[in-house]
């Protein structure tokens, strides 16, 4: 059976480094068996890989790919934390979209931490899921991806 981090390697990807907290809290937390991640930005390397709104500076092609950038965030939170291939199954995936007026694809623009998921995780990659427009997300990231996963 391959492991998560296993999986990653065959996709091609790598978990980046833990992004610093903007703010009073920590990255991801442990409540019993399940791991409750911070909202994630799309963070690559210290920067954010785009910003502005989906539906106007930012495509809901690009806000999709930005997703799974904010998921590997989340993803390498849970790794520092528990360590990715102790993780059992995701619970909740949560999508916010900084959206232009008129702009409904926030559940394409999500599809892309679903996507990733499932590709990660498998079967056990199944999860509740929102996706939520909103017209501002801190330092004009487009998209922000927030997890709850069990772990064993």
């Amino acid at each position: 059976m391959t492991t998560p981090t296993e999986r990653l390697a065959e996709l091609g990807l790598t978990l980046p480094a833990v992004a610093t907290p903007a703010g009073s809290y920590i990255p991801a937390k442990a409540s019993g068996s399940l791991v409750f991640t911070a909202g994630q930005v799309p963070f690559v390397d210290g920067k954010l890989a785009r910003t502005g709104k989906v539906g106007a500076e930012v495509t809901a092609e690009e806000a999709k790919e930005l997703a799974k950038i904010c998921t590997l965030n989340a993803l390498a939170a849970i790794d520092a934390l528990v360590g990715l291939d102790n993780v059992k199954g995701v619970v909740k995936v949560v999508g916010f979209v900084a959206s232009a007026p008129g702009f409904g694809g926030q559940p394409g623009v999500v599809n892309g931490a679903s996507d990733l998921l499932g590709e990660v995780f498998g079967e056990s990659g199944a999860h509740a899921r929102s996706a939520v427009g909103v017209a501002e997300l801190p330092i004009d990231a487009p998209v922000e991806v927030e997890l709850v996963v069990e772990v064993a």
